[in-house]
């Protein structure tokens, strides 16, 4: 009996351990947000919106209002001093995974307040939460 009762609170204990583990999007880098989210952060705030695709890819569909800083491009480093570290920024590429990348360097260069659309222009090009611009 008393084996079954350990047995027992070690199953409740784990399973109050499991509930309880944060299920947050964030990485230490940026805080990942929906389409809907960022428009609202364009809305309330100062932010600067930075697409680090690739020009090409940027000419032929983009956030509206957005600046292109190519995170491939050899002088990407010295192109994000450009930005105000003071003031918010949200990153945007094709699926997340260059903004993912551009966070972390955002972050190792004392960006404080950054923001990364989850899923990428991608995700959303489809949907009436964002303004996008296309190529015609």
């Amino acid at each position: 009996m008393n084996r079954i009762f350990t047995i027992c609170c070690l199953i409740v204990t784990l399973a109050f351990s499991v509930s309880c583990l944060d299920n947050n999007t964030d990485t230490d880098d940026a805080k990942l947000v929906t389409a809907e989210e960022m428009q609202a952060i364009l809305e309330l705030e100062d932010v600067q919106l930075v697409d680090v695709r690739t020009p090409k890819e940027h000419e032929e569909i983009r956030i509206a209002n957005s600046q292109n800083i190519d995170f491939k491009s050899p002088t990407f480093d010295e192109d994000i001093t450009k930005l105000d570290k003071e003031k918010p920024v949200i990153l945007y590429c094709k699926s997340g995974r260059r903004s993912a990348k551009c966070a972390k360097k955002l972050k190792d260069a004392g960006f404080e307040k950054i923001y990364d659309l989850e899923g990428g222009i991608s995700k959303w090009k489809h949907s009436d939460k964002i303004k996008i611009e296309e190529k015609s």
